[in-house]
């Protein structure tokens, strides 16, 4: 006797709830069945289209499923091309790295080796953390407030967030968290306390091994660090043989504007973490760039069972070849960024009394609600009932983060900033009377 089974529901959301872990997070705010993507927008199962302002949380900075990188995987498919590799040598391993060597070290007179991890994030964060403990001899890293650089433990300890470092059910330790540019109001200048707790002895600091640091903070709210405290964090560091890590897993790839987001400061870090875009399609892959001088890894002493993930060498190597052999990629985020930073500032004098603020470079930007902080849930909520994936991030949820495709056409860049406008009209009802226009 034949046993029923019943259809399956490419529409319903019930086995998510049935069967995946409640630690799911983006199912919950955008609750949806989404099927396919292409450039900026997202197409639900039930053909519903929806633009995208999320950008993955930053892996995606080149849009869904680019053609320039498709083709390239396609054809690497096609012809049986090598998919795990470990840390053997391979075809696509090589073009990559002598890509990225072309394309993004030698024009900017930067000299790095390169470290492939595991393919995520945390995992290029925890082998700088370790790498900066042995070429130090020192135990101690300083993180910063509002900062997010992982959720493994050493990366989870150098990470500020309540809720994540909650999770971790230990305590975490080995990291001490300083002020970032601003925390603790324009007047304070945070890098004089930093070097005070440097130079006094009893200052309770124990020489930290390095600093890590977001140039631009994407979780914690888009806090943007100026070009002169970064210059003089990059000073204190150098003059007190402290190294420099700077996570730009999210603010890098040209998120920020540049393909470094410390290119604007001209500063030269001793580490740098990158992921996220770095593969360019959303496949897995991390890097770890290392000043030469500072590459004391014994062989195998960080490994990792998918560091050779052949598919992201393919697609990173297209992507650098199709948008960084020149400048006009960088000139086309430069103005998309000033349509972004104009149209947001419109907003913001268009509603007065709920008091928004603006911060962010690049098309990395957030606005800010510091009156009313469930304003950017509400608005994210009412956007998405009208077409538009965007998420909210900082402390208490108060900013809403625009991270917009690199590649995202101007109508659809416009288009997605006037539903924001309408989205603010429409749940101004639902705020006190006095943060009503």
């Amino acid at each position: 006797m034949n046993k029923q089974v019943a259809p399956i529901n490419h529409v319903s959301l019930a086995v998510f709830d049935r069967l995946e872990s409640e630690v799911r997070s983006y199912i919950r705010s955008f609750p949806v069945m989404f099927d396919r993507g292409v450039g900026t927008t997202l197409i639900a199962a039930d053909g519903r289209e929806y633009l995208d302002f999320f950008g993955g949380a930053g892996a995606l900075n080149y849009g869904h499923n680019n053609p320039a990188f498709k083709k390239a995987l396609l054809e690497y498919i096609e012809r049986d091309g090598i998919v795990h590799g470990l840390d053997l040598a391979t075809t696509a391993k090589k073009a990559f790295i002598e890509a990225f060597e072309q394309y993004i070290l030698k024009p900017r007179g930067l000299s790095y080796k390169l470290q492939f991890p595991g393919p995520t994030g945390t995992n290029a964060v925890e082998a700088a953390l370790k790498l900066a403990r042995q070429v130090a001899g020192r135990s101690n890293i300083v993180s910063f407030t509002n900062s997010f650089h992982g959720e493994s433990a050493g990366a989870l300890a150098a990470t500020s967030n309540k809720e994540h470092r909650t999770a971790a059910g230990f305590p975490l330790a080995h990291v001490t968290t300083l002020p970032y540019e601003g925390y603790l109001g324009a007047s304070v200048d945070t890098i004089r306390y930093f070097e005070k707790l440097l130079d006094d002895p009893n200052s309770g600091l124990d020489k930290p091994a390095a600093v890590i640091l977001e140039a631009v903070q994407g979780e914690g709210g888009i806090n943007a660090a100026s070009v002169d405290w970064l210059q003089r964090l990059r000073e204190l560091t150098s003059r007190h043989g402290i190294l420099m890590i700077l996570d730009d897993i999210q603010a890098g790839v040209g998120r920020a504007g540049k393909f470094f987001s410390f290119e604007a400061a001209a500063i030269v870090p001793d580490i740098v973490t990158l992921s996220k875009s770095l593969s360019a399609i959303g496949t897995p892959m991390a890097l770890v760039l290392i000043k030469p001088e500072l590459d004391l890894w014994a062989p195998a002493a960080h490994t990792g069972t998918f560091r050779g993930n052949n598919y992201a060498f393919v697609t990173a190597r297209a992507a650098l070849e199709t948008y960084w052999s020149d400048s006009k990629f960088e000139a086309e985020i430069a103005r998309k960024s000033a349509i972004l930073a104009t149209e947001l500032k419109s907003i913001t004098a268009d509603f007065p009394a709920l008091e928004l603020s603006l911060r962010g470079r690049g098309l990395m930007y957030g606005l800010v609600s510091p009156k009313h902080h469930a304003l950017p849930a509400l608005v994210s909520q009412e956007a998405f009932r009208r077409g538009l994936v965007i998420e909210t991030a900082g402390s208490y949820g108060e900013v809403l983060k625009f991270m917009t495709a690199l590649t995202i056409a101007d109508a659809d860049l416009r288009r997605g900033l006037s539903i924001i406008r309408d989205s603010i009209e429409a749940v101004q009802g639902s705020l006190p009377p006095s943060l009503r226009k």
